[in-house]
């Protein structure tokens, strides 16, 4: 392309403007719109850009970007909290892809190393990728995404090794191992582990007392590329150096914000470096070959589908459509193979034929995937769905607990709490089992069960309870835990969670005490946004006090009628008249007193 960078950038940002709306519209998302700018961008179609090695040179920015990132959110807590899929599941497909391509790969005569370097490389799957299409079908919830995330995760790690050890494996000749490259790269390794962190906050907590958010900025991408800069210097790689600055500064005072000023760097950059990787895609390559590079791409979906599904399947315990869709994310390759390959086209492990091969087969993965995973659901859709095996609920040990909470979402954990420090017995019964295993991590004392079962009830103690705590997020379990316990004990008191008014009033035709979630929390904001507009904290205190009680006496008042959508309307504006006046009274109150204090101290 004839231009300064200015045109060059244009050009950039004009293919991401039109194209990944395009493409989003269609579900196949932004990567996939980003390689395919690149491709008409690049020397295989349109022309306009033919220097693509500098360009992807500059876009691995973005790579460095994403393991610091990646670096930041490894904190050791979190990171225990997800050890067994992290640590089992992940670390069984990446080595099983890794052998099993590497075997595919010696059998092509190439070397163990060059071997070793492809079987890793396109074990690895695109992180990018993967998390947007769970993102977009609202499946990071479900146990394919969560495991796909704990997969992800160990990738991640995974490569870093890798990207190190492209060197280590590069510096070999025929009297062994480069052992001054080992040690110059272990000596690097240790200095940043031992002194990066004390001088890495101490330079933010300089920069922090200047209160200038550009400064803090620059600092930020100083210490990325820095560090980047040093590993590479050592002989290693510029992501390894990101990924530690990242995990140094994990639990420290700075890390959101660390986080905040990178992301949008991190974004950008990485969808240059789609772009850039998309014109590297050698079409004349694959028009040359085109049964290799098909059957290079049908190997890697088929060995990564079979691992994925088998640690899905018999590793983890999931269904066979869990299992299925798990195989379906993850099959694709990744960002980190493209730099891998890259790396280790520098270091003259592979050669540029092979390196040529193995981008466009990881590229093509990479757009497929989605096409593909559209198809596999729509597959899955149409197959009679086999009713997962019913996990039994919980021995629950009659202690002859106070209180019974049902639903240890964010409501009952907190009253859980309250109780818990008062040495108060209780019971508290949770129908996800996510949420049980999850919350019996951090030592929370709580079974699965339905609460809508009155056997269940009784097996919780639920006759020596006096007071029900009714926390389930879901309105009509909600409703029906609580016209079962009122049906089984009508003298108990039930103190149940609504949602909004509607919700309310159906829990109060039953006799529960009503706690709208959001109500309490709302006037505790609108009495501080009272007292920043000037009003004396005591007077704001009274006027949410006042309001509330107005509120329930409203709330009671359209409770009678609620079946009567004119009736409930017009109560809410006789209400609404009501508070008006009544604060309009208070407020000349307030003025005549002021007044009578002025004149009686002058």
């Amino acid at each position: 392309m004839h231009g300064g960078g200015l045109n060059l950038a244009l050009v950039f940002l004009l293919a991401a403007v039109v194209a990944v709306p395009v493409f989003r519209r269609f579900g196949l998302g932004a990567v996939l719109a980003y390689l395919a700018s690149g491709v008409a961008l690049g020397p295989y179609g349109m022309r306009l850009v033919q220097d693509t090695d500098r360009i992807l040179n500059a876009a691995e920015i973005g790579v460095v970007m994403l393991l610091f990132v990646i670096g930041l959110e490894l904190s050791p807590s979190r990171l225990w909290v997800m050890r067994k899929p992290v640590f089992g599941a992940g670390s069984l497909q990446v080595l099983l892809s890794a052998l099993l391509l590497g075997v595919v790969a010696m059998c092509l005569d190439l070397s163990w190393q060059a071997a070793l370097v492809v079987g890793a490389g396109l074990a690895l799957s695109s992180t990018a990728v993967g998390l947007q299409l769970l993102g977009e079908r609202k499946e990071l919830a479900t146990g394919h995404g969560r495991l796909g995330f704990a997969i992800l995760l160990f990738q991640d790690l995974a490569a870093i090794p890798l990207l190190a050890a492209i060197p280590l494996l590069a510096g070999r000749d025929e009297t062994g191992v480069h052992w001054p490259a080992i040690a110059k790269g272990l000596g690097a390794l240790a200095l940043v582990a031992l002194a990066g962190r004390p001088l890495m906050r101490q330079l933010f907590r300089v920069v922090a007392r200047t209160r200038m958010p550009e400064v803090f900025t620059a600092s930020a991408l100083l210490v990325v590329l820095g560090m980047a800069w040093f590993m590479q210097l050592a002989g290693l790689s510029a992501g390894l150096g990101a990924f530690l600055a990242g995990v140094l500064l994990a639990d420290s005072e700075f890390r959101h914000e660390l986080e905040a000023q990178i992301r949008p760097f991190q974004g950008l950059l990485m969808g240059l470096f789609f772009i850039a990787i998309g014109m590297g895609i050698n079409l004349h390559r694959i028009a040359a070959e085109p049964q290799l590079i098909a059957g290079g791409v049908l190997v890697l979906l088929l060995v990564k589908f079979a691992v994925l599904y088998a640690a899905g399947r018999w590793k983890e315990g999931m269904d066979t459509r869990e299992s299925l869709m798990l195989g379906g994310v993850l099959w694709l390759g990744g960002e980190f193979a493209f730099v891998v390959f890259g790396d280790a086209h520098r270091a003259r492990l592979i050669g540029e034929a092979l390196h040529d091969r193995l981008v466009a087969i990881v590229g093509l993965s990479m757009a497929l995937t989605p096409l593909l995973l559209i198809g596999l659901s729509r597959l899955l859709d149409k197959l009679p769905q086999s009713k997962p095996e019913a996990r039994e609920f919980d021995t629950i040990p009659d202690d002859h607990p106070k209180v019974l909470i049902a639903g240890m979402g964010r409501v009952g954990q907190i009253v859980a709490r309250l109780l818990v420090a008062q040495k108060i017995p209780f019971v508290a019964l949770e129908h996800s089992a996510e949420q049980v295993d999850t919350l019996r991590r951090f030592g929370n004392r709580l079974y699965y069960g339905d609460p809508t079962r009155a056997e269940l009830l009784r097996a919780a103690g639920s006759q020596h309870v006096g007071v029900f705590v009714i926390a389930v997020d879901d309105v009509e379990a909600n409703v029906r835990a609580t016209r079962l316990i009122r049906r089984m004990y009508p003298k108990a008191r039930v103190l149940a969670r609504a949602r909004d008014r509607q919700h309310a009033w159906r829990l109060m035709d039953l006799g529960a005490e009503t706690f709208r979630e959001t109500l309490g929390s709302s006037l505790e904001m609108g009495e501080q946004v009272l007292v920043a507009m000037g009003l004396p904290p005591e007077t704001a205190a009274d006027h949410v006090r006042r309001f509330r009680a107005h509120d329930e006496n409203l709330l009671r008042e359209q409770h009678l009628v609620y079946d009567d959508a004119d009736a409930v309307l017009r109560a809410a504006q006789g209400s609404r008249a009501e508070l008006e006046k009544l604060f309009e009274a208070d407020a000349g109150e307030v003025a005549s007193t002021t007044q009578e204090q002025e004149t009686g101290s002058g």
